[in-house]
């Protein structure tokens, strides 16, 4: 694919990093001088500078002959311009914005994607706020990931010393545990997508396939608590932080939100009915004493200072909050603040990343979630009726080493697969792959060359 992407911000930069590790034609633009140099030192990408709304520059740099147009700037008016000029010099190309202000999306009569002739608007925010949602359904998990539509999880989470499944064989399970699946295990940086063999260690971060009415039993076996979520604090009352606020104050929890500009949370007062908003320092020690942090289930820090918030999750983690979420923009920081403490982060850039990367995915991709370390990727799929991978035994399927199905969902019925299962045209598939062996799965999604 020739794909040409506005903005060498982290997002670009990333997804460029992702794309040109697959020998994919990655063109980018780029207004920053620095952000130009960065790229050209460290990518396999053609790199313009300029800005992303300038016709000739898009035209220099191929778009009439581009697959895909991503803008990923951080200004929302830069990329809704930039693909309405993608519509005009190249209609058969995917075009796909960024988009951060809610109003563009939700504000009734604007049609803005319409109108802009936009394939697919991403929102990180909203898509970041899913994320800390389906984080709070399972307490004692790193990460939850949904799949078709909530039916399926996926589960990640660090096995303890002392578990029972610590030192344990994946082909010893049976029983209930004959209906969980491990996609993934991360050991240290090793990523391994698992066979029978493979045993799990105490430390490993293992992902595993549940299907969402036994997420309770799983979480029993696996020594993970489920406890009623009662109490949540935030700290930082931005557009994300007023989104998760609204959202858990419909659920009927008990929310505050502490921020540091004194009017907004005199508007914001005003607005919720039964959120407490609290103008004050979320570093403050004496101030999280005061709202008694020590019984809170969720500290969740997400204030625009990045330093300032994993400062706030490590003092509420200190003082007693038994589970913090907190927000990283810069993703190169990502794997030193879970080493130092942090309980679960999330990242707007990182959202990002995932919603573009089911566009870009061959096949007819639903959700792409990147694993922890970025390295394997759990895809949902549906199975086409011309791809390699339908009508025959798994066991058949020639899977690339470093790929396993996780689920096959069809209908209302969820299936944890075995060698003997049979993928039907129409089904939906959760697969684990490493990074390196995604082109050759997408040759098992796309459509057969005798097909033609």
């Amino acid at each position: 694919m020739k794909i040409i992407i506005v903005g060498a911000g982290e997002v670009g930069f990333h997804i460029s990093q992702r794309l040109s590790e697959e020998n994919q034609d990655v063109i980018l633009i780029d207004k920053d001088p620095g952000k130009v140099k960065r790229i050209t030192e460290n990518l396999d990408a053609q790199v313009y500078l300029g800005s992303g709304t300038s016709p000739r520059l898009l035209k220099e740099a191929g778009v009439r002959e581009a697959d895909m147009l991503v803008a990923a700037t951080d200004s929302d008016e830069v990329n809704l311009i930039a693909c309405l000029l993608g519509r005009t010099l190249n209609p058969y190309m995917l075009k796909v914005a960024r988009v951060r202000n809610p109003e563009y999306i939700r504000e009734e009569g604007l049609a803005v994607r319409e109108a802009l002739g936009i394939d697919h608007i991403i929102n990180p925010e909203s898509v970041m706020v899913e994320t800390i949602l389906s984080l709070m359904e399972v307490p004692g998990a790193s990460e939850v990931i949904n799949f078709v539509g909530g039916k399926v999880k996926l589960i990640g989470f660090v096995i303890p010393p002392g578990s029972p499944f610590d030192g344990r064989p994946l082909h010893s399970f049976q029983g209930v545990d004959g209906r969980i699946l491990v996609g993934a295990i991360i050991r240290g940086s090793q990523v391994i997508i698992p066979r029978g063999s493979d045993v799990i260690h105490a430390d490993d971060l293992v992902y595993v396939v549940v299907r969402n009415e036994e997420l309770p039993e799983i979480l029993r076996r696996f020594g993970l608590r489920e406890e009623h979520l009662r109490r949540v604090i935030i700290v930082g009352a931005g557009q994300t932080g007023v989104a998760l606020a609204t959202a858990l104050d419909r659920s009927g929890i008990g929310v505050k939100i502490i921020d540091r500009d004194e009017e907004k949370c005199r508007a914001l007062a005003e607005d919720f009915k039964n959120v407490i908003v609290i103008h004050g320092d979320g570093t403050d020690r004496d101030l999280l004493l005061e709202e008694n942090i020590g019984d809170v289930d969720f500290l969740v820090a997400l204030t625009g200072d990045e330093e300032n918030n994993v400062l706030i999750s490590l003092l509420g983690k200190g003082l007693g909050a038994r589970k913090t979420i907190t927000r990283i923009s810069k993703l190169s920081y990502i794997p030193l603040v879970s080493a130092i403490g942090i309980d679960t982060v999330v990242s707007p850039r990182l959202s990002a990343v995932r919603a573009l990367l089911q566009y870009i995915r061959k096949g007819k991709i639903v959700s792409v979630a990147p694993l922890k370390g970025e390295h394997a990727e759990a895809i949902e799929a549906e199975a086409l009726e011309t791809s390699l991978i339908v009508n025959q035994r798994l066991s058949k399927v020639k899977f690339p080493k470093g790929a396993i199905a996780g689920a096959i969902v069809r209908g209302d019925e969820i299936h944890i697969p075995r060698g003997d299962s049979v993928v039907l045209p129409g089904d939906r598939l959760i697969i684990f792959a490493r990074h390196e062996v995604i082109p050759k799965l997408e040759k098992l999604l796309t459509v057969k060359l005798d097909y033609f």
